[in-house]
């Protein structure tokens, strides 16, 4: 076992290609936020100094109070968290109201355009009317604070003026992602006790209408979900809907009934911004709570930190403001700052596979930041494409979501940002409110495939099951040994499943609590993080523990493959077998010959024990709206087994039907 371990270790430092490490460029660390490690490294002995000192000051420094924070944390009962005890702040306030005084207030906060080519550019002083004239129309409807109000809505700015209208007045908002089905929205409206939802009468999404207000309307049928007394209804792509009298009525119509003037509420540090709900393995989603002062914080940090932002920038997050990347860093992350943020409606398509590009070319785009899983499909694709477009604007690009492998990596480096844009590769969760492990544009040495380093006040270690830190090149559970002020409070509704879930997985012998994100990871020489995905993506043959991640990265790196995802099956002999589903480059065949191959060049990168046992060619994987693979689902495909569970967030349930491992193999 242990030399295999040895062998494997070795195996994976070729895959990841350690030794190419990419400095900073120094027109750009020069006037960095964060200007080379050894800034990086005062601010992380500040923290682990005196770390209630150390976010005081950026608390302070940072945020509008209307009250100041008697307290910096509270951590006498954990897990459970209180930040900035005794301050009142507004996260509305913070994004808008404080950037009015000067220049801001004519610089353009919202870029949107949306996919059949209409743009609107929205800036600070005209979002803060309309957000003031939503949050009135909210009012109007009995909405106040501590309320809860549900969004289901399409990519436009009526969504993010919800959201910050909804934290005006204190209401607590949970967006549903605008693709969910009727029953999945319910269960949610259900659970939250919404008392109002916001929708649209659809949107465009790759070349068609996708129908929301529909959906609404099942979801409320038969009175399944009483609590909600109240529908707002945007107008967007003009289709007919159905309208409730005494509880639907036009957004439109709401906002003109009422005046610009809504002064914000004092929000408790502690009172609650936002519930978001994630897949639960079991069917039943959780809703993950955030509160209002600490999570403005992390939010408004990191963007500043990890993007260096500067005055100028044009700011452009792919992800949808359902998912907590919107959220962190489409909304509230870049408007707390300052910044100029990009929503987009659509995504690339058959009418227009260039879209991305066309639009970095068009609005002179400066900050890029998606998904692994789309640069990848952009990789199957060919350079052509974006090669094509003037993408000169480009000065970093970043990924998040998931792992990214070297090759996807280094492509994104070459082809979009002409070798020129550092690679800001983020890990974090819905959990922790906004990135935890990555580099700093103007600080950090990248690698190609690693998250890099934890950013000053995350105490971010890899440990094993007893809570002690592993060795270098040692994989085991990533963890965060000290609380951090984005962190989630509780699961809605249900204290002890977030003690289990996060805090009691892993108990070390001194009792203290350990963060646990469900991750692997292991650390480097140079205390490099490699998250290598979930650890139930851990394959166990015949004794060898295999990380799902060494296998996709040795199955990417060879020339045919465009994607890979790899799961385990229960076998009889070897406790579990390797399946890989494999997509491939435009024009090449999935054939036996190729099929060989790949599991011998799988075995050349890692070791015989690594081979697939089956590998399945398919033109798409299962993945989520937001990205993400679904292993979980790829998991029961190989075993033969119905696909269970929340399948709520799978964008196209007709991939699942090419994926099916013939008998045998």
């Amino acid at each position: 076992m242990a030399e295999t371990t040895a062998m494997t270790a070795a195996k994976i430092e070729s895959i990841l290609q350690e030794n190419r490490l990419f400095e900073p460029p120094l027109e750009l660390a020069a006037k960095a936020r964060i200007s080379g490690m050894e800034a990086y490294r005062a601010l992380v002995a500040e923290a682990d100094a005196d770390a209630d000192g150390f976010w005081g000051r950026l608390a302070r420094q940072e945020l509008d109070w209307f009250r100041p924070f008697e307290q910096v944390l509270d951590w006498t009962n954990p897990p459970l968290a209180r930040w900035f005890v005794g301050g009142r702040t507004n996260l509305c306030h913070n994004c808008l109201d404080r950037h009015l005084d000067g220049p801001r207030r004519n610089k353009t906060a919202i870029l949107w355009e949306g996919e059949p080519g209409d743009v609107r550019r929205i800036s600070y002083g005209e979002l803060h009317r309309e957000v003031c004239r939503f949050a009135n129309a909210l009012k109007a409807r009995g909405i106040s604070k501590g309320d809860l109000v549900a969004l289901y809505m399409p990519m436009v700015p009526e969504a993010a003026i919800a959201m910050l209208a909804c934290a005006r007045i204190g209401a607590c908002h949970s967006i549903v992602f605008g693709g969910f089905s009727a029953e999945a929205l319910r269960d949610r409206l259900v659970d939250g006790q919404a008392k109002a939802v916001v929708t649209a009468d659809g949107g465009f999404r790759k070349d068609r209408k996708v129908p929301l207000k529909r959906a609404v309307d099942a979801a409320l049928a038969g009175g399944a979900c009483p609590s909600v007394q109240s529908v707002f209804v945007v107008r967007r792509t003009g289709e007919p809907v159905t309208m409730v009298p005494g509880r639907d009525l036009l957004w439109h119509d709401a906002v003109a009934a009422v005046d610009d003037d809504c002064p914000a509420e004092a929000m408790d540090s502690e009172d609650r911004l936002f519930i978001l709900y994630t897949s639960g393995s079991t069917g039943r989603p959780k809703g993950v709570v955030h509160t209002t002062a600490g999570y403005n914080l992390w939010a408004h940090l990191t963007f500043q930190w990890i993007f260096d932002i500067r005055e100028d920038d044009v700011f452009w997050c792919t992800a949808d403001v359902g998912w907590i990347t919107g959220h962190s860093y489409i909304v509230y992350g870049p408007l707390s700052n300052g910044a100029t943020t990009v929503m987009y409606e659509g995504a690339p398509r058959p009418s227009n596979p260039g879209a991305y590009w066309e639009l970095i070319q068009k609005h002179g785009i400066t900050i890029f930041y998606t998904a692994p899983t789309v640069i990848r499909a952009f990789m199957k694709s060919g350079r052509a494409m974006p090669d094509a477009f003037d993408m000169s604007s480009l000065r970093l690009l970043g990924t998040v979501g998931e792992p990214i492998n070297p090759e996807a990596w280094m492509w994104y480096r070459e082809v979009i940002g002409a070798g020129r844009c550092p690679i800001i590769d983020t890990w974090w969760q819905t959990e922790t409110g906004g990135v935890m492990i990555t580099p700093l544009p103007g600080a950090t040495p990248t690698k190609p495939g690693s998250a890099t380093l934890p950013l000053p006040g995350i105490a971010a270690d890899v440990v094993d099951a007893e809570g002690n830190s592993v060795a270098v090149d040692e994989g085991g559970f990533l963890v965060v040994r000290r609380p951090w002020p984005g962190m989630m409070r509780t699961l809605h509704g249900d204290e002890q499943r977030f003690r289990k879930s996060y805090w009691e997985h892993i108990r070390p012998a001194d009792g203290s609590h350990l963060y646990f994100a469900g991750d692997g990871a292991r650390r480097d020489r140079d205390g490099y993080f490699w998250v290598m995905g979930r650890v139930d993506d851990v394959i166990n043959v015949s004794g060898h523990r295999l990380g799902t991640m060494e296998i996709e990265s040795a199955l990417v790196s060879h020339p045919a493959v465009a994607e890979a995802a790899v799961v385990g099956r229960p076998d009889d002999l070897k406790g579990e077998s390797i399946v890989a589903f494999v997509t491939l480059e435009a024009g090449r065949d999935g054939d036996d010959t190729l099929l060989v191959a790949l599991r011998d060049h799988v075995g050349e990168e890692i070791g015989p024990i690594a081979r697939p046992d089956a590998i399945r060619f398919s033109d798409a994987l299962p993945k989520t709206r937001s990205g993400k693979i679904m292993r979980r689902i790829l998991r029961a495909v190989a075993a033969g087994q119905e696909v269970s569970g929340d399948t709520s967030t799978l964008e196209d349930r007709s991939v699942l039907d090419g994926l099916r491992v013939p008998d045998g193999a």
